[in-house]
This record gives C-alpha cells, sequence and structure tokens, in this order.
C-alpha cells in the first residue's frame, strides 16, 4: 500500500525516509529510529502501511504520539491480535480509528479483530464510537451476542431486524432479563418489530413526504391495500421490493407499466407462473433477463426465454464473512451446471465451489464466470488467474495479483505492453532483467515508475540516482536492494538535520 501522498513541498529527504520506511528489508533498529525522531509522514507510513515485527509492534503501542498509535490502528497488515492491543488506548481518537474498519488496498482485505476485543470495545466505549463497529463483529459472536454474558453485548445483539431471527426460548429470556436496560431494549425491539408487521400500525407511522422512514416502511412493512393502492403512483419500485406482499399485489406489479418495476418483481421468488410466463415474453430485455434465473424454473424452460447476458464492466471479489451463510453441494452443483451464465456465475463467487466444478469454470466460455471464480476462489488455478487479468479491465482487477497461486516468474515478458497495468504486472516478475526495470523506471506511466523504482533487479547505480528525484525518491528508498549502510545513512542525516 502506498502512503498518503506527500506534499509536493516536500523534499527528496522527506520522501526517501517514507521509502526506507515501507522498506521490507530496513532494520528494525533503522525503522524504531525512524519512529522516534521521524517526521509525521514518516511515522503515518510506518505505522500503518506494512507488515511490521514485534519490537516496532512494541514500540508503535507505547508511543507517546495519538496519532502514529492511531495510524497503526488502521494497518490491515497487522495481525488483528496486535491491533487489539490499542483497545484500551487513553487517547478517544485512536479509540475511534480501532472500532473503524481498517484501510483496504487493491490486495489486501481488512480482517475483524478478536472477539474478546469486540466484546471490550461494546463495554467501554463511548456510543458514538460504535457506529461502524458491526462490519468488524465475527459472524460467531453475532449470533451470540442476544445470550452473551455481557449486558452490553446482549443490548446491541437485540434489535427490531433481529428479533424475528431469535427463537422463542432466546426471546422469553431476553424479556426476563435481570438487567433492565436489556429489558427496555428488548421492549423496544419487538415493539418496533411487531408495529412493523401490524398494517394499521404502518399505515399510522408512514410519512407523508419521502424520507428513510417513508422509504423503510414501503420495503419492510405490513401494507395495507389503501396503502398500496396510494403509494403505487409514485413508489411501486419500493413496494416491489416488499416480501409480504399478497398475490394479488404482486401479479398488480408484475403488469405494471414501468419495466424498471417489473424487473424488480421478476426475481422475487414468490411470483406465480401466471406472472412467470407473462414476464417470461416481456417486451423489455431487462425483465427477461431478470425473470430467466428465477429459482422456480426448470432449465428448459430458461432456455426458451429469448434473454441476452451482457459483458457487465466490474466483476469484483466478495468476500464471505460468514461462511455458515453458504449454500451446500447440492445447491451449488445446479448453479454450476447450468445452461444460464449468471446462474454459472453466483457459483463462481462461492469459495466453497468443489474442486471438480472449480475445474469446469476455470474454461468457462463467460468471461464473468471466469472472472469471479479468480477473485474469489481460494484455489483458483495460475492460469486462470493470469487469463483473468491479461482479459479483465474492470472494478478489482489488481486484486487478482493477490492471490497465492498468482503466477509471478516469467511475467516480465508483459513489460512492452500497450496496457500500463499490464507493465505493471510484469513487475511482479522477481527474476525480470536490471535493464528492463531500468526502462520501465522511465516509463510513461506513473505506477509503472514506481513499481520498477523499488523492483530488487533494479541495478543500484539507478537506485541510486532515483533517491535524488522529486517523484521516485520514495519508492527507490523502499527498494528491498537499497544498501542496509545507505539506510543508516538517510536516517542519520535526517536526524542531524532535525537537531
Amino acid at each position: 500500500m502506498a502512503p498518503e501522498p506527500i506534499s509536493e513541498s516536500a523534499g527528496p529527504a522527506e520522501r526517501r525516509l517514507v521509502g526506507v520506511a515501507l522498506n521490507p528489508a530496513a532494520p528494525v533498529d533503522v525503522l524504531l529510529r525512524l519512529l522516534a525522531d521521524g517526521p509525521p509522514a514518516v511515522r503515518m507510513a510506518l505505522a500503518r502501511d506494512r507488515v511490521l515485527p514485534g519490537p516496532v509492534v512494541d514500540a508503535i503501542v507505547a508511543h507517546p504520539d495519538g496519532s502514529t498509535r492511531g495510524s497503526f490502528a488502521e494497518n490491515p497488515y497487522a495481525d488483528p491480535e496486535q491491533r487489539a492491543r490499542l483497545v484500551d488506548d487513553p487517547e478517544y481518537r485512536v479509540r475511534g480509528r480501532l472500532a473503524g474498519e481498517p484501510r483496504t488496498d487493491d490486495v489486501c482485505m481488512p480482517r475483524p479483530l478478536p472477539d474478546p476485543t469486540v466484546v471490550r470495545i461494546i463495554e467501554t466505549y463511548e456510543s458514538d464510537l460504535l457506529w461502524e463497529l458491526n462490519r468488524l463483529v465475527s459472524p460467531g459472536l453475532r449470533r451470540a451476542m442476544p445470550t452473551h454474558s455481557s449486558s452490553k453485548v446482549r443490548i446491541m445483539g437485540v434489535n427490531a431486524s433481529s428479533w424475528g431471527s431469535l427463537t422463542p426460548e432466546a426471546r422469553e429470556a431476553l424479556s426476563a432479563d435481570p438487567d433492565p436496560d436489556v429489558r427496555d431494549a428488548v421492549a423496544a425491539s419487538r415493539h418496533s418489530y411487531e408495529r412493523l408487521r401490524d398494517p394499521a400500525a404502518v399505515r399510522e407511522a408512514l410519512p407523508g413526504h419521502p424520507c428513510h422512514a417513508h422509504t423503510h416502511l414501503l420495503m419492510y412493512g405490513a401494507l395495507a391495500p389503501d396503502v398500496v393502492a396510494a403509494a403505487l403512483p409514485r413508489h411501486a419500485w419500493l413496494i416491489a421490493l416488499n416480501a409480504g406482499l399478497p398475490p394479488e399485489t404482486v401479479a398488480l406489479l408484475a403488469a405494471h407499466p414501468d419495466p424498471k418495476v417489473r424487473t424488480r418483481v421478476a426475481a422475487r421468488p414468490d411470483l406465480g407462473p401466471a406472472e412467470r410466463g407473462a414476464l417470461a415474453v416481456d417486451p423489455e430485455p431487462a425483465v427477461r433477463l431478470a425473470v430467466s434465473v428465477h429459482p422456480a424454473l426448470t432449465e428448459a424452460e430458461r432456455a426458451a426465454i429469448d434473454y441476452e447476458v451482457g459483458q457487465d464492466t466490474s466483476y469484483g471479489h466478495s468476500p464471505v464473512y460468514d461462511p455458515e451463510s453458504l449454500p451446500g453441494p447440492e445447491d451449488i452443483r445446479p448453479l454450476a451446471l447450468s445452461a444460464h451464465p449468471l446462474l454459472r456465475r453466483r457459483a463462481a463467487r462461492l469459495p466453497n465451489l468443489p474442486a471438480d466444478l472449480v475445474a469446469i469454470l476455470a474454461d468457462d466460455p463467460d468471461l464473468g464466470v471466469r472472472v469471479l471464480l479468480g477473485q474469489n476462489h481460494p484455489d483458483a488455478p495460475a492460469a486462470l488467474l493470469l487469463r483473468c487479468f491479461l482479459e479483465y479491465t474492470g472494478c478489482d482487477r489488481w486484486h487478482l495479483t493477490g492471490h497465492g497461486n498468482f503466477p509471478r516468474t516469467g511475467l516480465a515478458r508483459f513489460a512492452g505492453d500497450g496496457d500500463p497495468a499490464v507493465r505493471r504486472l510484469a513487475l511482479l516478475d522477481p527474476g525480470m532483467a536490471g535493464d528492463v526495470a531500468d526502462r520501465l523506471t522511465r516509463d510513461p506511466d506513473p505506477q509503472v515508475r514506481a513499481d520498477a523504482a523499488r523492483h530488487p533487479r533494479l541495478p543500484r547505480d539507478r537506485i541510486a540516482a532515483l533517491l535524488d528525484d522529486q517523484e521516485l525518491a520514495r519508492w527507490a528508498a523502499a527498494n528491498p536492494a537499497l544498501p542496509v549502510a545507505t539506510m543508516y545513512a538517510l536516517t542519520a542525516a535526517a536526524e542531524q538535520a532535525q537537531s
């Protein structure tokens, strides 16, 4: 990950120190000196943007500067157990950065904090620091929240949306909880849940103007016929997402004049046979495509629909945070073997796709299937990953290179490619010739130049020359081939300049 952009006024000296801070070959004592005496931008890059050895982590956790500790709280490369050491930090801003999601880059995805740390945050942090915490809670802790030994955790685990999924036993226990604050939270959640399922209460609460509450009630509330009739002219697209509609309303929406409404209705699992048949011959291509993947259709019925699957611009990484939410093999196989590309794409996203199906989908004729498989499956083969990178130019393209199976040997052959991203790919090859890396430091693309400046096969005289380059000084200083003696000299020179 690159550090934050350095001010244009920063000179080569500060840029070089940022590079040394990010250099994977920098000795621990150099890193500790930078941490103790480096400028703020250097300390931030060191604390936030790289894997750190244990002694440096110890020094950051004990560092007197809250901004430095806060930068480490956002470090996605650090083990979550290391970041968790900041849970009782005395500064509000550090605790706030720990309670939020860590930063991400093209290949590094955030990992949740340990469950005991999350519990500690819930129990001790100010309430305004908890609004982002839901995204960091592990699936196991989330399921355990309503019955957790901590009353504050139980309160956080009970809300109107979760109340309906609780077992009768759990509801009864929470309603009789010994903590009055938990009982109050339970009463409020139960009240909201029950009102959302009461058509009269929804009618009474429905605002007369568009707003968040208006949208929420139309999408999730129990709607009386008169409420539906009044909202249909302007808000049919919202009502179409409401899972509790009676069949007659679903049929009415399936014949709606707006194709966007019909497209939404086509995805409803409760769509009747008559509506499915009508939408299968809808004049709008998007509607026919939407209904063609309906779970009630057979493969023969899908094949009879005149649909067309386009090549989307984005096939990104879709991390699965709860493995228990994944479908089982009996549900995955029909998707993977379907003639419909969209269903095969659904299967390709699943990290638990069986090995025999991985082999089949790795050679799928659909680009989306191949790329989604490469982006999301832990056993995606090397040949597929490289093919995906070369053929796909959309969102999360570089994420493919972070896969453990992505090939590196032989990539230097792409150094002359017309696509800057593919030339950058060539710089992942550890065996690239030094003269090629040298040439790429003069590439027209700035990211290619930066990657070339830190390639370990770059000749040392070129590395030395780039240390005085305003643009590439930090990347040259981050090159693991930079002599350790030079790292010491750069650090000492900066310390002398400050004294």
